[in-house]
């Protein structure tokens, strides 16, 4: 009896796997993946510049710094890279809600205090659906939202439809960044039987650089808002993560490995009959 890799604890052998950030995320996500058997292509699609507008930021910066605001959300570990850069300080007067465990992992990791993450939906949707309980209902508020410029101002818009006074400043500005060539080409060759999909500028430069994504290759978003901003960049969405983590996006690869390793009883059935 042949002993299957996903009873070996490595579902993923044979599967090549287009991981595409680099840097400590890419580098542990690599990590991950070998663990289960898979081997990672690593390779950055999108990079971090600054905003086109620093002045607004170093503005906002300095109001933070002297207390100025009630609240300030951060929404991705680039926003805390951006204030580590700009030695930002953050009074103690100022509470901090951070959007996903990888964020708020980054501003502690940074020195930073976190007052609030979603406990349910680590998402923009999320934290307004915990807002009101998290600030006992009062209204207004003095809330500083830092994000990219590519972001939708859904956090912002959602604050300011509550009565909260919000200022909205671009804190770094998303880039694509052209894959190799040998990439390219494996991806159009269905040589890469996955592609992980990590937000939505990611979906863009996928679908802009490597598609049509061919039908055999599997694409996983790591959340519902991805997966939609995928969709409307064009891009096909097979499977989402259970939760905005790596682990979980390597889970839902995972499991979709193992759905594709199981014997097809049907068809089995037939040819018996």
């Amino acid at each position: 009896m042949t002993t299957s890799t996903a009873s070996t604890g490595k579902p993923l052998t044979g599967w090549r796997v287009l991981v595409p950030r680099g840097g400590p995320w890419g580098d542990s996500v690599a990590a991950d993946l070998r663990s289960k058997g898979a081997s990672p292509i690593v390779a950055a699609m999108i990079n971090f510049a600054p905003t086109d507008d620093a002045p607004a930021l170093e503005r906002a910066l300095a109001r933070l710094a002297a207390g100025e605001f009630d609240w300030m959300t951060v929404t991705s570990a680039t926003t805390v890279d951006v204030l580590s850069a700009q030695r930002a300080v953050v009074p103690s007067s100022t509470r901090v809600a951070a959007v996903g465990e990888t964020t708020a992992a980054a501003l502690a990791a940074a020195g930073y205090k976190v007052d609030l993450v979603p406990s349910e939906d680590n998402s923009a949707r999320g934290l307004l659906a915990e807002w009101e309980a998290a600030t006992n209902g009062v209204v207004p508020l003095r809330v500083l939202t830092l994000r990219s410029e590519i972001a939708k101002p859904l956090l912002t818009e959602g604050l300011k439809r509550v009565g909260h006074e919000v200022e909205s400043v671009v804190a770094y500005r998303t880039i694509g960044v052209p894959v190799p060539e040998n990439v390219v080409n494996d991806v159009a060759s269905g040589l890469v039987q996955a592609i992980l999909v990590t937000s939505g500028s990611v979906a863009e430069q996928v679908q802009r650089q490597l598609g049509p994504i061919p039908e055999s290759t599997l694409v996983a978003a790591i959340g519902p808002q991805t997966a939609r901003d995928a969709r409307d960049f064009g891009l096909r969405v097979d499977v989402v993560a259970a939760e905005r983590t790596a682990a979980s996006l390597i889970e839902s690869v995972v499991e979709a490995a193992n759905a594709a390793s199981e014997p097809d009883e049907t068809a089995d059935a037939a040819d018996a009959g």
